[in-house]
């Protein structure tokens, strides 16, 4: 591999598996500080790679973009635009290897074994079998193609950009609602009907957070559906909780950084939060928490049982195993949090 390399990172969506990406870049630009690093992403996840350190190009397409052919061939000619040498296919499906092949990379790399889903195996001129157990290990192990090996946690990095504007109005907003002192985030939704996690327990954890530990919560969302559940999540704990204001990603981030602990199930706020240092207590049902659990051991994953099978199969889960996640489950875990925090000020 020369010096100046040029990579095209292909993740195309969801938010979570973006953030769980972005170490795969940090490391890129600390061994190859001088590399052209570009990255294709569909629809608003984008956002969250606006700006970053890492990063010289993100190639934008929108959601549905492979069923439109100018849009394939305007993505086609950016990337290509670009002289992209390798492409690493962080996604494992046939769309986001499909997206590397149409870099024109003479050398596209993806994973062996099940985790090159559909046909992108295909695509592949050379396939990395992953030994790691949590995703971003394992989109780590990609860059063994290259070379890098025996990757260091300092240089696990997400590097998620800042964003004044969105700080300001996120700050302005704290201010108006009484935060002087931290708080607790609260995030209802998921991207899966099988990852919800009933509105009423995020009630009785808002309302012990603030009874045990005199945090109030924040309680983020997006989109109607998710805000009525934090409409009602705040009703039932009217002392302890309030709705958060609408947010852009740059405004959600610029939030979480605010925040004391977070809770939530697998879904992109819980990634966002972990990656910006907050301690998280995640919910796990129907996806396995060591393999997608918020990275790092000052997190807390709590899962009673697991679905076993593929993506289909999971996504239309009953919802058995979050329901088997008590409140009192989530309560305990936040009192390890907050209590080893308190400890580690003394």
């Amino acid at each position: 591999m020369n010096n100046s390399p040029r990579i095209l990172l292909v993740r195309l969506s969801a938010i979570g598996d973006a953030v769980h990406g972005l170490p795969v870049a940090c490391v890129l630009r600390r061994r190859f500080p001088s590399a052209f690093i570009g990255w294709i992403v569909e629809g608003r996840t984008a956002e969250i790679l606006q700006g970053h350190e890492a990063l010289d190009k993100i190639i934008s397409v929108p959601r549905g973009w492979l069923k439109k052919p100018d849009e394939i061939l305007r993505a086609r000619r950016e990337m290509r635009d670009c002289g992209f040498e390798v492409a690493l296919d962080l996604q494992g499906l046939t769309k986001s290897a499909l997206a590397a092949w149409l870099s024109g990379a003479k050398k596209i790399v993806g994973f062996a074994g099940a985790d090159a889903r559909e046909f992108s195996r295909f695509f592949y001129t050379e396939k990395i079998p992953p030994v790691a157990v949590h995703v971003v290990d394992r989109n780590l192990e990609l860059l063994r193609a290259l070379g890098v090996e025996q990757i260091t946690p300092e240089e696990i990095r997400f590097a998620l950009p800042r964003n004044q504007s969105a700080k300001t109005k996120v700050e302005a907003w704290l201010e108006d609602n009484n935060f002087s002192d931290s708080f607790a985030a609260l995030n209802p939704g998921a991207g899966w009907v099988s990852k919800l996690w009933p509105p009423e327990r995020y009630a009785e954890v808002a309302s012990y957070l603030f009874q045990k530990h005199k945090l109030r919560s924040v309680i983020a969302w997006a989109g109607a559906e998710e805000q009525g559940w934090a409409k009602e999540i705040a009703a039932a704990s009217p002392e302890a909780s309030v709705v958060a204001l609408p947010t852009s990603l740059p405004e959600l981030i610029a939030l979480l950084r605010q925040a004391r602990i977070f809770v939530g199930s697998d879904t992109g706020p819980l990634h966002l939060a972990a990656a910006v240092g907050v301690p998280c207590v995640g919910m796990y049902g129907p996806v396995p928490a060591e393999r997608n659990g918020p990275y790092g051991a000052q997190h807390v994953a709590l899962q009673k049982m697991r679905v076993e099978g593929g993506s289909r199969k999971r996504r239309n889960a009953p919802p058995d195993a979050m329901l088997a996640i008590t409140a009192s489950d989530v309560c305990e875990a936040c009192d390890r949090i907050l209590t080893d925090e308190t400890k580690s000020e003394c």
